[in-house]
């Protein structure tokens, strides 16, 4: 293990950003002083410091979010992501296979975060945006996400978090819910009947990749219409044996 010194402001500048990732909100000076504990006068320092940089940005309200530079970090992390790089030739696969958008994502905190996608080529197609951020306790790849998490974290994170009701077929009851999780992970597969968006299907499963830190999961996702009761099994193969290729051949396995 390389010997190094490590510095306190680091940390608490990517502890903010975390902070940050995980609200709906911009946040303010004040809360974020409560809810990591630091002094206010250090959060007001390293939140305008990282503001000049142009990773952060506010409207004149005090309140931050990410700023455009985080953005262009993103991107040029992505395009050099190992992950990204492993999962690409599957993801082309699938949605070759099967003519719907087709998503990676990965865990971070309470969200889901899309990290690479490749759209259906038909006219008619779901999509999102790369970046974009879902609830982790919504649709399919959330599913799947959670699963991965041991039970005690699971048990954690719904004793906190309320179950949301997007649409009518969201599930709202945390037991069922937590059968559904034991469902995924005893499968390997999560299904999405219009529980997080009305009319619009989804089906996801897992990638372990040998890093206890790291949930990935890969998801498809249609119009009903495009994902007939009939073609679930199907497709369901396709993208497990798509994600098992990716497993097998992932650094480090």
């Amino acid at each position: 293990m390389v010997d190094f010194k490590k510095v306190p402001a680091v940390d608490k500048c990517f502890a903010i950003l975390e902070l940050i990732s995980q609200s709906d909100k911009r946040l303010g000076i004040t809360e974020i002083s409560r809810k990591l504990g630091y002094h206010r006068s250090t959060v007001f320092n390293l939140l305008y410091t990282l503001e000049e940089l142009g990773v952060l940005e506010h409207d004149g309200d005090s309140k931050f979010s990410f700023g455009s530079k985080l953005y262009m970090l993103g991107k040029a992390a992505g395009n050099g992501s190992m992950l990204i790089r492993a999962v690409r030739p599957s993801l082309e696969e699938i949605s070759f296979k099967t003519g719907l958008s087709v998503f990676l994502g990965i865990r971070a905190g309470l969200r889901a975060v899309i990290v690479d996608k490749v759209d259906s080529p038909f006219d008619i197609k779901v999509s999102s945006e790369i970046g974009m951020r879902i609830p982790l306790l919504a649709g399919a790849g959330g599913k799947v996400l959670m699963s991965q998490l041991p039970d005690a974290e699971i048990d954690k994170i719904l004793s906190q978090e309320k179950l949301r009701k997007f649409t009518a077929f969201s599930c709202t009851n945390k037991n069922k819910y937590k059968d559904m999780l034991k469902r995924a992970r005893e499968e390997g597969f999560a299904f999405d009947d219009e529980e997080y968006i009305e009319g619009i299907r989804a089906l996801a499963v897992p990638l372990f990749l040998g890093r206890d830190d790291l949930q990935a999961a890969i998801w498809v996702v249609g119009l009903k219409s495009q994902i007939k009761d009939e073609m679930v099994e199907p497709y369901k193969a396709i993208i497990q044996n798509a994600a098992k290729k990716v497993e097998d051949h992932f650094p480090g396995q």
